[in-house]
């Protein structure tokens, strides 16, 4: 009955997504994995991270105009066609032993770049493919399937072949990326927003940032998120190297190391599931705070311990709660927000949410290099405890009426339209 309500193509969206979050989560695991072979620099493996995150700060904004101007579709298919040939020439160059350090921070960047497109041109789709009443489902399933080839099947599996050899590592992502390429070619459609292309790039950036910044509710979510994010960006980019190797903190192999975050991803899953219960059960607004609190478990546990099994069942509890906050929040901000203004909302709000991660990156190394591992772990852990303070004008009755607003506006929408 789901797959009947939900569609076709929503389907075939979601098995392309599928594949490309698994070439996702094995390349991202197997960057910081080679990366080790090349040096064991806190602040050079922090920096491989930050290139990687970079481009959310620097082309968030302009990814948001392309998904609002053109195919959403065609822009996805665009970018995992240049992530793939991105990583294809990475692999050539690392089995030719040509790899180094500042090679794979290059490929970071390339590959970061389109992921910006593709990840923004997604969530701006949806919409297009499944009813408003839907979202809350669509999002849920879709989060499931990104977040179990992402973290749950993608992170052994790069352990797992960076121990087999770098050209294994690197070339399976990029026949995923293939293999998702063709799966979306089969979902058919228009899929652009109704957008008049008279004006500039930077008049239609300047109206996302104008309309993120006059919602409060919205900038308030944004903001959160990218506190959360500074903080785990922070705590995944040194984790490697407290976790890996016989002179780390956790003396795991690089198997084991994908195994940990597995846990994490487990909990990701089981999260897409209970988001709507939760929902119904708790109102909206109590399960976020309720989920910032079981995020600080995630960022904090590696403080006080080095038993993998403590440290996995923090991630396991952590995994739980970001998955019913994101398929919460993506989905009001799909509510409430016009159609033809979402890639560009979506843009502007991950520059706040996602511009963060270069930063935790950054802060992560310095921090590591002065006072060693342990204290990132307890000053992030800080950090996402304050996050609650933001629950003060995230509220049920805001959100109910920001979508009132938007379902009423959507009528006189197409109320006009039906009168040209």
């Amino acid at each position: 009955m789901t797959a009947e309500r939900l569609g076709s193509r929503y389907w075939k969206l979601w098995t392309s997504s599928a594949l490309s979050n698994l070439a996702d989560g094995v390349m991202k695991v197997a960057l910081p994995l080679v990366a080790i072979r090349y040096t064991d620099s806190p602040a050079l493996i922090a920096g491989l991270t930050f290139a990687f995150t970079l481009p959310w700060l620097l082309f968030a904004l302009l990814a948001g105009a392309l998904a609002d101007r053109f195919d959403r579709r065609r822009l996805m298919l665009v970018a995992n066609a240049a992530r793939s040939a991105f990583l294809a020439c990475l692999t050539v160059a690392a089995v030719g032993g040509a790899g180094s350090i500042w090679l794979l921070y290059a490929a970071a960047v390339c590959i970061g770049v389109a992921e910006t497109v593709y990840d923004t041109s997604s969530q701006s789709i949806l919409p297009q493919l499944v009813g408003r009443d839907l979202l809350s489902r669509a999002n849920g399933r879709l989060y499931a399937a990104e977040l179990t080839t992402n973290q749950f099947i993608g992170p052994p599996l790069g352990g797992f072949l960076v121990a087999l050899g770098v050209g294994l590592a690197f070339g399976t992502p990029v026949l995923l990326w293939v293999a998702a390429i063709g799966m979306l070619l089969l979902v058919r459609g228009r899929f652009t927003a109704d957008h008049a292309r008279t004006t500039t790039i930077r008049a239609d950036i300047a109206e996302g940032l104008r309309f993120l910044r006059d919602n409060t509710l919205l900038r308030t979510l944004a903001v959160m998120v990218g506190g959360f994010n500074f903080a785990s960006s922070a705590v995944f980019t040194v984790l490697v190297l407290y976790a890996v190797g016989p002179t780390s903190a956790m003396k795991l192999t690089d198997p084991g190391y994908g195994l940990l975050l597995t846990a994490s991803a487990v909990g990701s899953v089981l999260g897409t599931f209970l988001a709507e219960p939760a929902e119904r059960l708790l109102g909206r607004s109590r399960s976020l705070t309720l989920t910032i609190l079981g995020s600080l478990l995630t960022v904090a546990t590696p403080a006080f311990t080095t038993n993998p099994v403590i440290i996995g069942a923090g991630f396991f509890v952590g995994g739980i709660t970001v998955s019913i906050w994101n398929v919460i929040t993506v989905s009001l901000r799909q509510r409430v927000t016009p159609q033809r203004l979402l890639g560009r909302l979506n843009s502007a709000y991950r520059l706040l949410a996602w511009g963060t991660m270069p930063l935790g990156a950054a802060a992560a190394g310095i921090i590591a290099q002065l006072f060693g591992i342990p204290a990132v772990f307890l000053t992030m852990g800080g950090i996402v405890l304050c996050l609650t303070i933001g629950m003060i004008w995230v509220t049920d009755g805001r959100m109910e009426a920001a979508e009132a607003e938007a379902e009423q506006l959507d009528g006189e929408t197409q109320a006009a339209a039906a009168e040209r």
